[in-house]
């Protein structure tokens, strides 16, 4: 895993994603599963959609990134072409009732920043160790 940079990043943004799924349930009790206005971790809002996504989306990574390269590319990219998605189509939901994750400017930023890094790292071509030569 050392080698691989797609199967580091996913590894540990599995592991960020997943511990934030975990801890956002602990600040959205009482808050309705597709509120449009959640509660605040940190600076982000979430609610327990928001919360579910994150853990689904946290595991998908965590298991890619220990399973192998070809699954961390995939689920990399993926993930983060779908983070793009969201990042821009939340700059227009921040105010309407279809905003059903809660999103709020902090989410939307975290979400283009990390699809710009899984795409990069997703679509990016693994270096192969060389074969050792005896």
């Amino acid at each position: 895993m050392r080698n691989s940079p797609n199967r580091l990043i996913a590894t540990a943004f599995g592991a960020v994603y997943l511990l934030v799924g975990l801890v956002g349930f602990a600040v959205t009790s009482g808050i309705g599963f597709f509120s449009t206005e959640g509660a605040n971790l940190i600076i982000f809002e979430v609610n327990p959609l928001h919360n579910v996504i994150h853990l689904a989306i946290g595991a998908a990574l965590l298991y890619a990134g220990l399973k192998n390269v070809p699954a961390a590319r995939t689920i990399n990219a993926g993930v983060g072409a779908v983070y793009l998605l969201v990042g821009i189509l939340g700059l227009f939901l921040l105010s309407s009732p279809l905003n059903i994750i809660a999103l709020n400017g902090a989410d939307n930023v975290l979400h283009l920043a990390s699809a710009v890094l899984l795409l990069g790292v997703g679509l990016s071509v693994e270096k192969t160790p060389a074969a050792v030569r005896v």
